[in-house]
This record gives structure tokens, C-alpha cells and sequence, in this order.
């Protein structure tokens, strides 16, 4: 790739507004905004309508955050917004579905053939991950599940 591009989950929970005094999700913020300061100062984003918006206002959150700007053309960077199921324990907001760690691991390897109907029945937001080169070819920053939900930070440059 040769424009720098990242991928982070459009979580909530990463806003501002969402902070405490505990962060729930610190290990993770901290991953999205070391990946998105990597982009540079202007930033184009790429989200789906999936999640409602907002998945787009987390990034531009994320953007600002780190110091840049959301831009349509002569962009720094691409940041890419999305994640995997979101079923995979019985606390999961899709509650638990015995397909969804496979589906996860079939997307930690390509993201290119995703299936969008077993997509959408796992709750993933995987609108904008084809054309993505593999977690293997990315500085891959943060891959776990909180909350039975998985999300990925990682940066191609």
C-alpha cells in the first residue's frame, strides 16, 4: 500500500464521552490512537453505514483526537472502520454463536471472500475489509475480544 492505512474497530466506547475514571477499554484506545497518529495529519475514512454513523464519528473521534483532520481527497492516511463477530461468548451483544471464532480466524487471515450474509447474522462489520491485505502483511497492535466482540488494530504502511 502506499498510502499509510489502518483498521480499528467503530466501538462506542472509544468516544470521549465514554471515558471514566476507569476506561474500560484503555488497552485499546491507545492502540487506535497510536495507529490512526501513524496516518498523518489528513485523514480519509472509510466506514460502513452498518453500524449506524458510528462507526465514522469513533474515527473522526479518533482522528481528532490524534491531532488531524477527516478529509475527502489528498489524504496522509486511510483509516478503515471495522470489526469481527460479535457473538463470540454468551455476554456478547449477539450472545454467543458457535461459528463466530472461526469466522474470526477466516478473517484474521484473508479478508478478501468474506461471506456477507454469515457476516451480518455474527453482527460483524466487514463492509470495508475486502481489498484490506491480510493481518499478516500489518503491524497488527490489538486482536482480541472484550465484551465477545472482536476487534482488530493494525497498520499497513
Amino acid at each position: 500500500m502506499s498510502t499509510p492505512t489502518a483498521l480499528v474497530p467503530g466501538v462506542l466506547a472509544l468516544l470521549p464521552s465514554y471515558t471514566s475514571i476507569e476506561d474500560p477499554v484503555a488497552d485499546l484506545r491507545a492502540a487506535c490512537l497510536d495507529a490512526v497518529g501513524r496516518l498523518g495529519p489528513r485523514v480519509r475514512v472509510v466506514a460502513s453505514e452498518a453500524t449506524g454513523g458510528s462507526g465514522a464519528r469513533v474515527a473522526a473521534a479518533l482522528v481528532a483526537a490524534a491531532g488531524g483532520s477527516v478529509v475527502d481527497e489528498g489524504e496522509t492516511g486511510v483509516l478503515v472502520v471495522g470489526n469481527g463477530s460479535a457473538r463470540r461468548t454468551e455476554k456478547a451483544p449477539g450472545h454467543l454463536d458457535d461459528r463466530a471464532a472461526a469466522f474470526d480466524d477466516a478473517l484474521r487471515a484473508s479478508f478478501a471472500d468474506i461471506d456477507p450474509v454469515l457476516a451480518e447474522e455474527l453482527w460483524a462489520d466487514t463492509a470495508c475489509l475486502p481489498g484490506l491485505p491480510p493481518l499478516a502483511d500489518a503491524e497488527v497492535l490489538y486482536d482480541d475480544a472484550p465484551f465477545g466482540v472482536q476487534y482488530w488494530v493494525a497498520v499497513w504502511s
